[in-house]
């Protein structure tokens, strides 16, 4: 009786996902979805005023020569910032400054920054539109959900911004990730309202995924459960990275050819975002060692001693007020949760550092995870909220899937289009 029950279950789910991947279905019949991306995951737009000072001749108010009649120009992506005079101008008009009197964060003095399309997904596709094959985000993703009836801007949404802020710790401001997360909440009410009254998908990717929850943390249960149906998380780092301490210590040119690490030091750590993907000790053991050095191992419980140790004092009173508090638990939302995220993939697990010091080559251990992520912060909601009431959790690992191909690859794609395809049909089946 329960293998046919079994049997019956299957064949159902079977039916649903070809009527939802072989036809396109009515936009009428669809939960609205929100796409929030992960840092560096959308277009970032900026002008200089009269108060930019620019480092070098290079830098001047000229450049780039690309610029709308308002003087607003592309920040983010911009691909002259490989090569090095660029790099430098990147860096001094990318960086954000703490104002410890303010207890917050702004741009730097001269630039004017704005993120494009809220509410479309068009500055998600391509980070640089002119360089498609090689900027592409959320394309191939858009496409999938395009496939089984999603229209953007009717049902279909984007979310970017300004991922260089962070949220912060209860009685902290924290104006410019406020002011998103406020317009998200608009966001996600406005998709609702406009889809008939139905319950969005939330559809994040990376750092996305934290912003979502504490969209959801911060919002009261009955606004929960009015307007968002599930929330699907890709790649999450739910307690931050040992790669970031990299970012810190040595800098981090992500892959990007031609880049010196150190360049960009300076403006990766100014990023509050950075701050908050430093590894958690909530979940990463606090007696293992992530950073070794001669004289001393840096554990997830010693993140100001680390700061301090690299020469970034200034990121200590940041990290302690406004950081730590935020990190210290992952909060159930009481909304059906889904992570998906690649397993299998060389990830740092620990960095060791020689006589040379954090300015010279370290050696990397690596561990699982999806090349970025560790498996452990990949899976911290699962661990946390193990019998945690009325909170619905269900992990999909891809095996040899990396943190961005969870975007575009063939075998994800379809695991995510699944799960958002059986949402939409009502029924639910663990793959795992």
């Amino acid at each position: 009786m329960k293998c046919h029950y079994i049997h019956t279950k299957i064949a159902v789910f079977s039916l649903a996902m070809v009527l939802y991947t072989c036809c396109r279905a009515s936009p009428l019949t669809l939960h609205p979805v929100v796409l929030i991306p992960g840092s560096g995951g959308n277009q970032l737009e900026a002008r200089l005023t009269e108060k930019y000072n620019p480092s070098s001749l290079w830098c001047n108010r000229w450049y780039p020569l690309k610029k709308d009649p308002d003087g607003w120009f592309r920040m983010w992506f911009d691909p002259t910032l490989l090569l090095r005079p660029f790099t430098k101008c990147f860096n001094q008009r990318m960086m954000i400054y703490y104002d410890s009197d303010e207890d917050d964060y702004h741009n730097a003095p001269g630039v004017e920054t704005r993120v494009p399309h809220f509410g479309s997904t068009q500055s998600l596709l391509y980070l640089d539109p002119s360089l498609k094959s090689i900027t592409s985000y959320m394309e191939p993703l858009v496409r999938s959900l395009e496939e089984i009836g999603y229209i953007n801007g009717e049902n279909l949404f984007g979310a970017p911004y300004d991922f260089r802020y962070a949220l912060a710790a209860q009685h902290h401001p924290s104006k410019v990730a406020s002011k998103y997360l406020s317009d998200l909440k608009s966001l996600v009410e406005s998709a609702s309202a406009s889809n008939g009254g139905k319950p969005v998908i939330l559809l994040s990717h990376s750092l996305g995924g934290l912003f979502a929850l504490h969209l959801l943390d911060r919002a009261s249960i009955s606004w929960r459960q009015k307007y968002v149906k599930h929330f699907i998380a890709l790649s999450a780092p739910w307690g931050g990275t040992v790669d970031e301490m990299r970012t810190f210590a040595s800098g981090n040119t992500l892959g990007a050819p031609l880049v010196d690490p150190l360049l960009v030091r300076e403006e990766q750590r100014s990023s509050a975002s950075n701050l908050w993907l430093l590894p958690s000790p909530t979940v990463f053991d606090k007696g293992k060692p992530l950073v070794v050095t001669p004289n001393f191992s840096y554990s997830s419980s010693d993140i100001v001693v680390f700061l301090r140790d690299i020469g970034f004092s200034e990121g200590v009173s940041p990290y302690k007020t406004r950081v730590f508090p935020l990190i210290e638990s992952l909060p159930s939302p009481e909304v059906p949760v889904t992570c998906v995220f690649g397993s299998g993939v060389k990830t740092p697990e620990m960095l060791v550092y020689g006589m040379g010091g954090f300015d010279e080559g370290m050696e990397v251990v690596y561990g699982d995870g999806d090349g970025t992520v560790n498996m452990v912060s990949l899976l911290a909601l699962e661990s946390t909220w193990d019998g945690v009431r009325n909170q619905s959790i269900k992990v999909i690992k891809i095996e040899g899937v990396s943190h961005t191909d969870v975007l575009k690859d063939e075998r994800a794609l379809e695991r995510v289009i699944g799960e958002v395809s059986s949402i939409n049909s009502e029924f639910s089946m663990n793959f795992e």
